[in-house]
């Protein structure tokens, strides 16, 4: 088991409980407590570039800390408290602390100290700070020390720490006040206030981060109001500008819109494009834009936005491999994996902030550009990119396909990348049938089918920019000559399903997981084999009550409460149920979302990354897995794409049609998508049983019903 920053882990500290605050704004974001303070050790901190630059906040008013009474959210990435000085006479105190902290680019502070005394108080409001700059896999870890080169520089109204430890960019943590404070010592500053009877004071305090020079100032200033509403602003015109849901399933309409919630905190704003936004894939550990996930999640998210999609493809196709470079796994043509900023990852990647080891983001990219120009009839992006297109599917077929016999394989290129380099990269994440866990080369069922994908989306690109031969069918052939070698290499009447993978000598890995509802999703696998895999995937050994576990329960390898051995990944499940309508097989489907559905409620509407795989006859309740990010992207995004899979709806602009084959399950009753974005236009559809309506399509644009 490799120890790398940027391995998917199974081991980490436990967020996301109600004991933590978390806030969040692009790439930046808080873990605390519910008061706000920092320093209680484990996860807390503020963290900017994948890197904790604030380990320590404390406010005190004469030696006391302060008791929350009430916290108010923001948006994502603010919270109003109101609080106490916790005395022994906490009750009956004179004075209210009112708190207003805000995440972007850093921290802002602004507290209020009112008095509701009849005399004159004399305080001492004292604020402890520290930074400890740990990267955030080490905190992840358990494992974060301070680092070496560590200085601090104490002016009249701020504080700047710094790191100079040689591994990477030159860090300072930025700590400004205003007022200035009484006295300024390295780890704190103070304020002597004088508070007439029935008056208030107000201090501030605001934390930006400066890199290599560059000061990175935070979003909002203290004493400039005008910011915040402009943060603000921007969340509220996302929620506005994306498609609505409605029905009278209160879990689904309320997964929905907390989906549409959560993926509007994970968007970050490229600074060098101004127009191009993409969705970082979770927080806490992951606030950085991922291959796969930000695919997969872009994909699923089209049917409420299509802004996330276009930023992903352009974002991904700048940073597509142009060489070979040993250390970070980058290849010519192929898609990242992930970008870090963190110091410790750019020492071990040479310098570079992307490492490539991934096998499945390639295939995703070519799919995701001919779902993206059926959405939004969008030619001139699909021209922009049509190249790293090429040079993606160029790719699968020799780094992808090394031994040459028709299918996509990985084999890390070093011993410090990651092991695994399909979703489920965990070090034990692919298993035999008896257990043991297998070692790659391998070759991924569900990253054959994410091929066969490519193929058929570059086939659908070509007809559509009228490419001149038979460069259409040709693709297409190619597609179904991979469905048919697939096939014969993958189908195991055995398990009523398709092994997981094959090995190094081309052996079957003969395990029963969810990975096989991939090959339902993107239609590698023949009409004849999907009632089998629909059988088993709703089964009691794949199907927990609340979702689809990752490994069935029979295979000696499974543990619930394991990163990618028998826990529940909700977009896993969304993928296999959207695959299950395809095929039409609704009554497996409907099993796998009514428990994906019950987890959500369970939750308060917003799905985790995963969750345990424990039955849901023997717990009433989903068990949280402690190192699962909360809110996730695709985690996020999953009720949408089970919304799409209900409609049926399937566009394609470029030709003039839109299809609609509705499966909505009686539990759910009535659907209403509202707004759903169409290339430049917008439409409703709702659905009532038999009945379905559909309005707002463009003119020229035809609805297709079976």
């Amino acid at each position: 088991m490799s120890d790398t920053p940027w391995t998917s882990s199974s081991t980490g500290s436990p967020v996301g409980s109600v004991d933590h605050l978390t806030l969040v704004d692009g790439g930046s974001f808080l873990v605390g407590s519910r008061s706000g303070e920092l320093g209680s050790g484990g996860v807390e901190g503020l963290f900017v570039f994948d890197t904790r630059v604030l380990s320590r906040w404390r406010l005190e008013i004469d030696g006391a800390p302060l008791t929350t009474l009430q916290s108010v959210p923001q948006g994502p990435f603010g919270v109003m408290m109101v609080a106490q000085p916790r005395t022994a006479t906490t009750h009956d105190s004179p004075l209210l602390v009112l708190r207003s902290y805000h995440v972007g680019r850093g921290l802002h502070d602004d507290i209020v100290i009112r008095s509701h005394a009849d005399a004159l108080m004399h305080l001492t409001v004292r604020l402890a700070f520290d930074a400890d700059f740990a990267s955030l896999f080490d905190v992840k870890g358990g494992v974060a020390n301070e680092p070496a080169g560590n200085t601090r520089q104490i002016h009249p109204d701020r504080v700047e720490l710094a790191l100079h430890d040689g591994a990477g960019p030159q860090l300072c943590t930025v700590v400004r006040f205003v007022p200035a404070p009484s006295h300024v010592g390295d780890d704190y500053v103070s304020w002597d206030v004088e508070l007439a009877p029935r008056s208030e004071v107000k201090l501030c305090a605001e934390v930006g981060v400066e890199v290599d020079g560059v000061r990175l100032e935070p979003a909002v200033r203290c004493g400039d109001p005008s910011l915040l509403s402009a943060q603000l602003d921007r969340y509220a015109q996302w929620s506005e500008s994306t498609a609505r849901f409605r029905s009278p399933d209160t879990r689904l309409a309320g997964a929905a819109g907390q989906a549409i919630d959560d993926l509007g905190t994970l968007r970050i704003f490229d600074p060098l494009h101004a127009d191009r936004v993409v969705v970082a894939a979770g927080a806490p550990w992951f606030m950085t834009l991922f291959g796969r996930d930000s695919i997969l999640t872009a994909w699923m998210a089209l049917v409420a936005d299509h802004e996330l999609a276009a930023g992903v493809l352009r974002s991904l196709a700048d940073l597509q491999g142009t060489k070979e470079v040993l250390a970070t796994e980058e290849e010519p043509g192929r898609i990242l994996h992930e970008v870090r900023y963190d110091h410790r990852s750019l020492g071990l990647l040479g310098g570079s902030n992307v490492y490539y080891g991934t096998i499945d983001a390639t295939p995703l990219f070519v799919m995701l550009a001919a779902e993206y120009l059926r959405w939004s009839d969008d030619r001139a992006l699909v021209a922009e990119i049509l190249p790293a297109v090429d040079r993606a599917l160029d790719w699968m077929a020799s780094y992808g396909d090394r031994d040459g016999d028709g299918f996509i394989e990985y084999l890390r290129a070093h011993d410090g990348g990651l092991a695994n380099q399909g979703w489920k990269d965990s070090w034990d994440g692919i298993r035999y049938g008896n257990g043991q866990v297998a070692e790659a080369p391998i070759a991924l069922c569900e990253v054959q089918a994410y091929a066969y994908g490519a193929y058929q989306a570059r086939a659908y690109l070509a007809q559509v920019l009228e490419e001149p031969g038979d460069a259409a069918d040709r693709w297409r052939q190619r597609a179904a000559d991979l469905a048919t070698a697939f096939d014969a290499a993958f189908w195991s009447d055995r398990l009523g399903t398709y092994c997981v993978g094959l090995d190094g000598d081309k052996r079957p890995i003969d395990s029963s997981t969810s990975n096989a509802g991939h090959c339902l999703w993107t239609g590698i696998a023949f009409p004849g084999r999907a009632a089998k895999v629909a059988r088993t995937l709703a089964d009691g050994r794949l199907s927990s009550g609340w979702g689809l576990r990752t490994l069935a329960d029979d295979n000696p390898g499974y543990n619930p409460l394991s990163y990618h051995c028998g826990s529940v990944w909700p977009h896993d499940t969304a993928l296999a149920v959207a695959g299950l309508r395809r095929y039409g097989h609704h009554r497996e489907a409907d099993v796998l979302q009514d428990g994906l559905l019950a987890a959500a409620a369970a939750f308060d509407g917003r799905l985790p990354e995963l969750f345990a795989g424990l039955a849901r006859a023997e717990m009433p309740r989903p068990v949280v897995y402690p190192a699962s990010c909360s809110p996730q992207a695709w985690a996020a995004a999953a009720p949408l794409l089970m919304i799409r899979a209900m409609l049926g709806l399937d566009p394609d602009l470029p030709n003039g049609t839109v299809a609609m084959n509705p499966a909505v399950p009686a539990e759910t009753g009535s659907l209403a998508a509202l707004g759903v974005p169409l290339g430049g236009s917008r439409i409703d559809v709702r659905v009532d049983g038999a009945a379905l309506s559909v309005t707002g399509l463009p003119p020229d644009v035809e609805l297709r019903q079976p």
